[in-house]
Order: structure tokens, then C-alpha cells, then sequence
């Protein structure tokens, strides 16, 4: 196995304070250092939602030390892998990328109750990409 990442993704939201941070997060988690993970926002909040930080704690993935980031266009020409989140065409566009929009609810201002699902499809979509990014790297191979 090669040292390189096979992949490098990045997660857009508004505010880069809940999907986004728990997309990440669970891709890190599952991938590890397989592949490069980025997550920023178009108008990033202070903080990541505490909510969001429980509900994954819960499952075993900590992001209590993620801290919201703007979305840069340097950020987007470096991933091959593009997943907006409610961001619209805040997102530039560039040939070659990979872009996928995941339709989500937005965590914002909601309890743990309320996040749990968003986190749970959330892990469900990043499961997928992972088998597609490793399914890729054999089709390379």
C-alpha cells in the first residue's frame, strides 16, 4: 500500500459546524490516513454545534477539537472529492472534481435527539463514499 492517500475529500456546509464536522469526522474514523479529509464552510459559525460533538461521541468518533473553517478555493482544487451540504453555489467548480450534493437536514439549533438520524445518515453516505474511493484504488491498481 502506497504512503499517499488514495483520495482527498472535502465537506461543505454553511457554517461548517455540523454536517460537514460529522461527515469528516466519520471519514477520518473509517478511512484513516487512506484518505485526506478537509471540511470548511461558506459562512463558518464559531463553533462546531455541541450537539453535533455528543452525537458523535456517542458512536465513538471525537470532533470536540474541529474548529469551523472557511471554504477557500485552494481547498477545492486540492480534493477529488467535492460534497456540498446545503451550501448552493457557494462552491466553486472545477474540471476533474468529483462533485456530489448530500441533501441533509440541518443540525443547527437542534437537540442531540434531533441530530442523531442526520448523524446516522450521514455515516450511512460516508460508508458508500469509502467503498467507492477503495473500489476506485483497485480499478488503478
Amino acid at each position: 500500500m502506497s504512503s499517499s492517500p488514495l483520495a482527498s475529500v472535502l465537506f461543505v456546509c454553511v457554517h461548517n459546524a455540523g454536517r460537514s464536522q460529522m461527515a469528516a469526522g466519520f471519514l477520518s474514523h473509517l478511512a484513516g490516513d487512506r484518505v485526506e479529509v478537509r471540511s470548511a464552510g461558506s459562512a463558518p459559525g464559531d463553533q462546531v454545534n455541541p450537539a453535533a460533538v455528543e452525537a458523535m461521541r456517542e458512536v465513538g468518533v471525537d470532533i470536540s477539537e474541529a474548529r469551523p473553517k472557511v471554504l477557500t478555493t485552494d481547498a477545492v482544487q486540492a480534493s477529488d472529492y467535492v460534497i456540498t451540504m446545503g451550501c448552493g453555489d457557494a462552491c466553486p467548480v472545477f474540471p476533474g472534481k468529483q462533485y456530489l450534493d448530500w441533501v441533509l437536514e440541518d443540525p443547527a439549533g437542534q437537540g442531540v435527539e434531533a441530530v442523531r438520524p442526520i448523524r446516522d445518515e450521514i455515516r450511512t453516505r460516508v460508508e458508500a463514499l469509502v467503498a467507492e474511493i477503495d473500489a476506485a484504488a483497485v480499478r488503478k491498481s
